[in-house]
């Protein structure tokens, strides 16, 4: 079902300071930029590699506000990895499959993710704590430039 490690999330306080740290520290290029109003974030995808399945990235999320889901995280947990997300062939097949086999899933439908993703998150006290990210790409990812810093 899994074709690959999609990203991993990281939430953070401060976006361009993180940026700046991953593209320093392991050279790391800002591939998308978004605002996700939905989301309530402010997001960077850093590009780690190209495999078979599609590419894998680091996500760097900062809240729009307190209250969003990501504030809110920062709020309990501090700075740090926020969620895992998996890349599948196709979100609704993997959303039906894994409802299937009694794991409750937050979405009821897939929904708009970064670089024009379908993608829909799973219940963490489902899968071991872990807030899960099933991700859908799209062919081809859409506004995926190289952004130089």
């Amino acid at each position: 079902m899994f074709m690959r490690i999609d990203h991993i999330g990281i939430a953070c306080h401060d976006l361009e300071e993180k940026i700046e740290l991953f593209s320093r520290t392991f050279e790391l290029t800002v591939v998308a930029r978004e605002v996700n109003e939905e989301q309530g974030v402010k997001e960077a995808m850093l590009h780690i590699a190209d495999g078979e399945g599609g590419g894998s990235y680091i996500q760097l999320l900062e809240p729009l506000s307190e209250e969003s889901p990501v504030g809110k995280f920062l709020a309990r947990r501090g700075e740090g990895v926020h969620h895992v997300a998996f890349g599948v062939p196709d979100v609704a097949d993997a959303m039906h499959k894994i409802k299937e086999k009694g794991v409750r899933l937050l979405d009821e439908r897939p929904r708009h993710g970064s670089m024009g993703s379908e993608i829909a998150f799973l219940h963490p006290k489902d899968v071991g704590g872990m807030l899960t990210e099933l991700v859908q790409a799209a062919t081809p990812p859409q506004n995926v430039k190289k952004v130089h810093m």
